[in-house]
């Protein structure tokens, strides 16, 4: 009995990462609403910090759960699916009418689709199928505190900015692979060579880390159409009894 209770106890810490990123989803859009962009982009940032963490945990602790699974779920519809929708409908879209909110509203029901989706099915091997929610808002995130940093008016760029939003809501529907990091770890050994390489990307994104981010993220998401071309195969698609197994997303 005593062992049992203490594992059940250890499901509280991948659960309480989940929450930690439902806590930055709902003030990414207090702060939104009250107008502070740059807060609401980071507090996105951090919540995808937390998301990428509870996953792990869940794994190298062996309690991952269809309660989690579902919990983590819901928290990042609200994180990286309403909340970057919000920011960028006040940010740069309130005097684009019935357009800006549309792209917004588009970007959170493909969210909620993307999630739908993975939940029901997963990819094989270490691909997705679809640009997964967290870099979608990741790209709106970088692309918000890439104009504060250079100091760009968005209302030049509303057009541009929306057909960004339509694109990042066909990319998380759409079939393009993307390379997952879900079997990248933070403990295993890694060549020197790498480590250096890690050192500098770590360095760059010190020195300019909202042009850096940009940077990454749009190579990202860009990468899916790529990915496709050159190898057009179809990918797999496993059950749901398996996503308890291989995934904690």
């Amino acid at each position: 009995m005593h062992q049992q209770n203490i594992r059940k106890s250890i499901y509280i810490l991948p659960n309480l990462f989940t929450s930690m990123n439902l806590f930055c989803g709902y003030y990414s859009i207090t702060a939104s609403v009250q107008l502070r962009f740059v807060d609401a982009a980071i507090a996105i940032l951090v919540g995808a910090v937390f998301d990428l963490l509870d996953g792990k945990i869940a794994r190298a602790t062996h309690t991952t759960s269809k309660f989690g699974v579902e919990y983590d779920s819901l928290a990042d519809l609200i994180t990286f699916g309403l909340a970057p929708a919000l920011l960028m409908l006040l940010w740069a879209f309130e005097t684009t009418g019935r357009y800006g909110w549309s792209a917004a509203l588009l970007f959170t029901m493909c969210g909620a689709l993307r999630l739908a989706r993975f939940n029901t099915s997963c990819s094989s091997g270490n691909d997705f199928e679809g640009l997964p929610i967290p870099a979608a808002a990741a790209m709106i995130v970088s692309t918000t505190l890439f104009f504060f940093r250079l100091g760009i008016d968005p209302e030049s760029y509303k057009l541009i900015l929306i057909v960004m939003m339509f694109a990042l809501s066909f990319c998380m529907v759409s079939s393009f692979r993307y390379k997952s990091l879900k079997k990248v770890s933070f403990f295993k050994s890694m060549k020197f060579n790498k480590l250096v390489g890690l050192i500098l990307i770590i360095a760059f994104i010190a020195a300019e880390p909202y042009i850096l981010l940009f940077v990454v993220f749009l190579s990202y998401v860009i990468s899916g159409p790529f990915l496709s071309l050159i190898y057009p195969s179809p990918l797999k698609e496993n059950t749901k009894t398996q996503i308890d197994e291989e995934f904690y997303k």
